[in-house]
């Protein structure tokens, strides 16, 4: 494969441009002497559909990066204090077969880890729906109101609790707080098994709010310190496999459990709420041992040689900070300043993004949430009714994974979440036409594959963090993103009205305005973005690179504000 000249000067565009994603380099005088790095896939070896590009294992994967400038290699050296800092060498170079090599071990002892966290956090969230199938409201003498009263105020407390989760993980480091919040929340989730009443209820639903918010950031900011963002989204839709793997095998777990109804005189639904929460306690406590606070920091007393060697920690260090060198101004255990906080609130430049977050999961969560009732309708009972609710979350999550990884395969962002509006449009357009005489199997059939969506969300997740620019900005930018999410279902959840029901054709109407309007919101982002990258291109293109240079070493400018960044879209 070719590779980038040994006598250049390179200043550094820092981020994807507004196609690719990838990192643009422009050339300057040869005056500086610096070791060969890996260059562009040859044409021969471009991306199909079904294949990454493919590399000479034993050629330099080095990529191009700010620190092969002396000038902006002073700029951007991580700070002494920073806990990888000691591994950083801008001279390094390693091969296509060793950052193969590590990624697949990272993929293993941290991706997998953070599979297994996520997978104990859906099957808290989804086991009340399957203690609803036990008599779960009698049993507390409660109705559907106040059942729907506590899941307003879990999502609500779970939206309280976002930034001040990211905020306390920040200071602490996610590795310390992710297994704190872990535990617990599974002691309030296994002290369900004594609710006496609807008081108890409510008070457990914001308590478990208030310990399970912040968690999927936390997770997302402590698995950047390890991947690349072209690598990170499609980790994040593995990420997200879990949800519907928590689902499908709580669907079975709970077909057990439930049939201890009467064991010690006591509730199915008890012994369902006790028994996972113990589970997700087992998995808080091993979290502690299995969350190493930095890809150096992997030696402790329980495991005196660590993960890796200091050649892989070479490796890993510097292919990150080349990918992202802002990935160094922040350590692992400093926290964000009321200051920074405001400053990282004001930038209008991530509002695009977080006005989606509210909008983008409408169209299809509301009907989702009624694929029960209609096998209700069909004469099935509620264990069967959550049996066949299956299918739906496994078409999800093969689409899940297949439109992450067009994603990964386009480079493109926007192209692949306007996939979810076109695939929900024409469904609900469907669903608005039935009448009281459509088969209940038709409508099974429709809502099955609306409750199957592709599920783009990691894909705008990665998009909200690369765009973010930094870690403090992305530890803050990353929980607003998540509580615009979370407001999108509370939003989502008083759509379909009672007056409205059973055909629901006016909250329907709104649905299909709804996935309209994203269409149009996509498109002016698309807009949004490109003009500032063309934009700043001009700009900074008729600059000599002298004067790059010094806008470098003067500039007020931070993260996403600089001249030199380009948005993703």
């Amino acid at each position: 494969m070719s590779t980038v000249p040994s006598k250049s000067l390179y200043v550094a565009k820092d981020v994807s441009d507004s196609d690719s994603g990838s990192d643009k380099f422009s050339p300057a005088e040869s005056v500086l002497e610096v070791p060969t790095v890996g260059g562009p896939v040859p044409l021969k070896e471009t991306r199909s559909f079904w294949r990454k590009p493919k590399h000479e294992l034993d050629s330099i994967a080095t990529q191009p990066s700010v620190f092969d400038d002396p000038v902006t290699l002073e700029l951007y050296r991580p700070p002494a204090i920073w806990e990888n800092a000691h591994r950083f060498d801008p001279s390094a170079r390693w091969t296509w077969r060793e950052e193969y090599r590590i990624v697949r071990k990272i993929d293993l002892l941290i991706m997998v880890w953070a599979f297994i966290m996520f997978f104990s956090l859906d099957l808290d969230r989804s086991n009340l729906s399957q203690a609803n199938t036990d008599n779960f409201l009698g049993d507390l003498k409660m109705t559907t109101n106040d059942f729907n009263l506590g899941n307003t105020l879990f999502k609500l407390c779970f939206l309280i609790a976002e930034l001040p989760s990211q905020l306390v993980s920040k200071r602490v480091g996610p590795d310390v707080w992710i297994p704190t919040q872990m535990v617990l929340w599974s002691f309030v989730c296994l002290a369900q098994f004594w609710l006496t009443g609807r008081g108890s209820f409510l008070a457990t639903r914001c308590l478990l709010g208030f310990m399970q918010g912040g968690f999927i950031p936390d997770v997302i900011l402590y698995l950047s310190y390890f991947y690349t963002k072209t690598e990170l989204p499609l980790r994040l839709a593995w990420f997200w496999v879990s949800n519907y793997m928590a689902e499908i095998i709580g669907a079975f777990l709970a077909t057990g459990l439930l049939r201890l109804r009467g064991v010690g005189g006591k509730a199915g639904w008890r012994y369902l709420f006790l028994i996972e929460g113990i589970l997700t306690l087992v998995i808080g406590i091993a979290s502690f041992f299995m969350m190493p606070p930095s890809p150096t920091q992997t030696k402790a007393w329980f495991r005196p040689k660590g993960w890796f060697t200091e050649r892989e920690e070479v490796i890993m260090i510097n292919r990150v900070l080349r990918d992202d060198p802002t990935k160094s101004n922040m350590h692992n255990r400093q926290g964000l300043t009321i200051k920074k906080i405001w400053n990282i609130l004001k930038d209008w430049r991530m509002w695009p993004i977080y006005s989606l977050g509210i909008v983008f999961m409408v169209p299809v969560t509301t009907p989702q949430t009624y694929l029960t009732l209609s096998l209700r309708h069909l004469g099935y009972s509620t264990t069967q009714s959550n049996l066949l609710s299956i299918p739906s979350k496994v078409l999800g999550m093969l689409l899940l994974l297949l439109f992450c990884y067009f994603s990964e395969v386009i480079n493109s962002r926007i192209s692949v979440l306007v996939l979810l509006q076109l695939w929900a449009l024409p469904l609900l357009i469907a669903l608005y036409t039935f009448t009281s005489q459509t088969s209940q199997w038709a409508y099974y059939a429709v809502v099955t594959l609306i409750a199957g969506f592709p599920y783009v969300h990691p894909v705008q997740v990665a998009w909200a963090s690369t765009n973010s620019a930094g870690v403090g900005t992305r530890t803050v930018s990353a929980s607003i993103y998540n509580m615009f999410v979370q407001a999108g279902g509370i939003v989502a959840a008083n759509i379909y009205r009672d007056d409205d029901k059973p055909l629901y054709k006016r909250g329907n109407r709104v649905l299909i305005s709804i996935a309209v309007l994203n269409l149009v919101l996509y498109g002016l982002t698309w807009l949004f973005y490109r003009g500032i990258n063309k934009r700043r291109d001009r700009i900074w293109n008729e600059w000599t690179a002298k004067e790059q240079h010094e806008y470098l070493e003067t500039t007020k400018d931070e993260g996403n504000a600089k001249m030199n960044f380009r948005f993703a879209y």
